[in-house]
């Protein structure tokens, strides 16, 4: 049986391609003095501006607005670590984000099958909350942790205990679903089953290893759940 699920955020609720690239298009051309300067903080974080995509060892894809911002530092001297830290997150509350499904419809199902539901993101907590909010899942969520909520990041297991402990569950009775290693270690970690999706940069090959069962996306889920219960 399983009792909760915890979601990561980018590359699983949403299109990491779509709705990052935006991001990185519009970030990094507020910030650049010229074309050089633009490529060059481009290649820092891992974004393909002529694909509008990213390396898979992007920073962008799993770690936080610190790492990119520590990233970026050394192109922008007129900033600090903090001031820099703020700007990203700043800019990525107002990011218009690509649902990988229709979000509302499949929370809505959860909920009804008595799942409690949570996010796991390396994201920062504010701008994580105003991307849900805007989608109307402020409501269908019974925890929202970022990087800074206090519980660390992932591939560290934190968040995703707290979500178990928070919601009185068994770790071994909830799913965490991810898009990148470094969730499902996460969950792994904090001793929870593991599914992965499509929707982000990592590959079936990348992602099989460590996961329950591989998904196109997390519209899957409630089939992959009629299994486990049928």
């Amino acid at each position: 049986m399983i009792d909760g699920i915890v979601f990561d955020k980018d590359g699983t609720l949403f299109d990491f391609r779509i709705s990052w690239g935006r991001w990185a298009e519009d970030f990094l051309a507020g910030l650049a003095r010229d074309r050089a300067h633009h490529a060059a903080m481009a290649e820092a974080i891992g974004y393909l501006p002529a694909e509008r995509s990213f390396r898979p060892d992007s920073v962008v894809i799993a770690a936080t607005a610190a790492d990119i911002a520590a990233a970026l530092l050394p192109h922008l001297p007129d900033h600090d670590l903090t001031s820099l830290r703020a700007t990203i997150d700043e800019a990525a509350a107002g990011v218009t984000m690509s649902e990988a499904v229709p979000l509302v419809p499949l929370f809505t199902a959860l909920r009804a099958r008595g799942l409690r539901l949570g996010i796991a993101t390396n994201d920062s907590e504010a701008p994580a909350r105003a991307h849900l909010e805007a989608h109307g899942l402020t409501g269908l969520l019974d925890f929202i942790a970022g990087y800074d909520s206090g519980y660390g990041p992932k591939p560290g297991p934190g968040m995703c205990q707290a979500f178990a402990a928070s919601q009185g569950l068994d770790p071994a009775r909830v799913f965490m679903v991810g898009d990148s290693l470094h969730d499902l270690e996460a969950g792994r970690a904090a001793g929870m089953r593991t599914l992965a999706v499509l929707t982000g940069i990592a590959t079936a090959g990348d992602l099989a290893p460590m996961a329950e069962a591989v998904l196109p996306n997390i519209g899957a889920i409630p089939a992959l759940l009629d299994g486990i219960s049928g």
